[in-house]
């Protein structure tokens, strides 16, 4: 046994030994935090000859000596499943000469939106709101529990750090990623933050831990126009409103939690004292702001991309997001990632470039140590060296997607229903003849006598998503963007149930979307955030009480959004409804 096997020593101890041992082809293999794809079945990824849209998983790791993976699932894929290949890649790392485990990520997959490049559906893990629900909960033990049962579905299943929680606040109505946020209240947003820190990880970063890795430093909010930033028309970052300060309450509350690692944004700031480049190249906000103001001496992840352009990404070609320094190559992105103070590259792999960097002298060893030793020290208190290394897939079932997680789940999604506008119609009476639209009959039946045309109700409900402007295919098409008003189109058969029938109509607020010419035509609205069918329909009946609030304001038109500055939250003229609106039903 080295030293750094064995488990009664120190973490810095053991961290001192290992590093004595590496050889710089396996410092900088510790430094790139890359995607991987979980088969269905359980097994490793290895494509078959022709190109995949990832490399082999054994090729990562016993080659490239790559350990840190986000996991992306292939198909429909059981937690007992991604159990089972946490330990087949494990037993592949444990081939390599000094046997240093795998950490295992993930994007959020407890809620319902699924983008590749921002999180999974729920599929065998328990189903809470998405991250903006917690917002309309503004509860801090609900944020807790939340946290702690991802905590212990992802333990089971080898999920070590949480590429989550995002501290950005939803300032900017039409910003692609404001349902993953927690609202647009700095100082409500900074307590949830907290207890969803210390939720993943507890007081001290353990071997029961999943590291949190808190994103976007220094706040990804304020994107201009709205656009986001995985594209090349959204990469700026503007603050009209100066609130600069503002956005990083969030982050100073997850610093004060004891958050692990942190992600900056691809975003670049203009318009402010620092260099006009993205967020991962930027010294002055990692190493000036984030390492020397904060004193941050975690683990600092680029986000995924900034080097390499990808020939295809869900069959269409995307471009590094190398906001700023677009002219520079791909060495030169690299040195000046690691000169801003970044430890790991996000979604790549290529080790061979930092190696070139310490052969030529551009980058010295002793700065890739440092990196090292922080990355190192996470892997140590998680106890991937120890009795974490493997897990038990036949335990999952007792942990993953529990009836008592579950259960908890719809608790969240019932408090997180905010009841927009009521005109007498709600609490609906139990069986009462119903029109469904965009609702489960089958669930609906539990509730009340389903009809097939409104026509025959006495009531109808309809469900519909938040309005967007479609963009391109491929990549591009799983981000909802642009306008926030529903189309003449769109709001016609609406409108025709409710000319028909008193409507309650339920919009999920991935968005503020702008209700303007819905609302009064019908004679209930609400507000949801990722809540199934039953939660919902337990508040339109009465069997639960109707408790959220506006995480954010829904402006009454399109001109009062783009008149509202980026940086500013709750900023439209005249809003429809304001932030923290919510009726009560009695």
């Amino acid at each position: 046994m080295f030293p750094y096997e064995d488990p009664r020593l120190s973490v810095d101890e053991r961290v001192a030994d290992l590093l004595g041992r590496l050889t710089l082809g396996e410092k900088v293999g510790l430094m790139f935090h890359t995607m991987t794809a979980v088969n269905p079945d359980g097994t490793l990824y290895e494509p078959d000859g022709a190109a995949g849209m990832f490399e082999s998983t054994s090729d990562l790791v016993t080659g490239k000596l790559i350990n840190h993976v986000n996991i992306l699932t292939t198909g429909p894929t059981p937690p007992a499943m991604i159990a089972a290949w946490h330990n087949r890649i494990q037993e592949l790392a444990a081939q390599t000469r000094l046997r240093i485990p795998v950490t295992v990520s993930t994007d959020p997959r407890h809620g319902v939106l699924d983008n590749p490049a921002t999180s999974a559906a729920a599929a065998g893990f328990s189903q809470w709101p998405e991250p903006i629900g917690f917002g309309a909960v503004q509860d801090p033990a609900v944020m807790r529990r939340f946290a702690d049962t991802v905590r212990q579905e992802y333990l089971a299943t080898g999920i070590r750090v949480a590429l989550h929680p995002m501290a950005d606040l939803a300032t900017e109505p039409r910003w692609a990623r404001t349902s993953g946020t927690l609202g647009s209240d700095a100082e409500v947003v900074a307590g949830l933050i907290r207890e969803y820190v210390l939720g993943l990880q507890g007081s001290d970063l353990g071997r029961d831990s999943v590291a949190a890795m808190v994103k976007h430093f220094p706040g990804a909010g304020p994107q201009m126009n709205g656009e986001d930033a995985h594209f090349a028309y959204g990469r700026e970052q503007v603050y009209p409103g100066g609130l600069w300060d503002y956005h990083l309450k969030p982050f100073e509350a997850a610093f004060e939690a004891g958050v692990a690692q942190v992600m900056p944004y691809y975003g670049m700031p203009v318009g402010t004292p620092y260099e006009e480049v993205g967020f991962g190249f930027n010294a002055g906000v990692v190493r000036g702001l984030l390492r020397e103001r904060y004193g941050f001496d975690g683990v600092v992840c680029t986000d995924w991309g900034l080097v390499t352009d990808a020939d295809n990404v869900m069959g269409t070609p995307l471009a590094a997001r190398a906001w700023g320094v677009e002219h520079l190559s791909r060495l030169e992105r690299v040195a000046k990632i690691l000169d801003a103070g970044a430890d790991q590259l996000g979604g790549e792999q290529c080790p061979d470039l930092i190696v070139e960097l310490v052969s030529s002298g551009r980058v010295s060893e002793d700065r890739i140590n440092l990196s090292v030793r922080r990355i190192l020290r996470d892997k140590f208190r998680l106890g991937l060296f120890d009795d974490r290394r493997y897990v038990d897939p036949a335990a999952v079932a007792t942990t993953v997607g529990t009836r008592t997680f579950v259960d908890a789940g719809l608790d969240a999604q019932r408090k997180s229903v905010v009841v927009l506008r009521n005109e007498g119609v709600l609490p609906l009476a139990e069986g009462v003849t119903l029109f469904v639209d965009g609702v489960d009959p089958v669930v609906a039946a539990r509730y009340a006598k389903v009809v097939g045309t409104a026509a025959e109700a006495d009531v109808a409900i309809v469900r519909r998503a938040a309005p967007y402007e479609p963009r391109g295919g491929g990549f591009e098409a799983f981000f909802h963007a642009g306008r926030l008003d529903y189309t003449a189109d769109e709001l016609a058969p609406i409108i025709a149930t409710a000319d028909t029938v008193p409507t309650i109509v339920d919009v999920m607020l991935d968005r503020p979307a702008i209700l303007t010419a819905l609302a009064p035509r019908v004679a209930g609205l609400t507000g949801t955030f990722g809540t199934g069918d039953e939660a919902l329909l337990d508040v339109l009946f009465g069997r639960a009480p109707a408790t959220g609030k506006l995480p954010f304001e829904l402006p009454s038109s399109m001109e009062a959004v783009a008149a509202s500055r980026e940086d500013v939250p709750n900023d439209t003229a005249e809003p429809l409804y304001a932030y923290g609106h919510g009726l009560r039903l009695s």
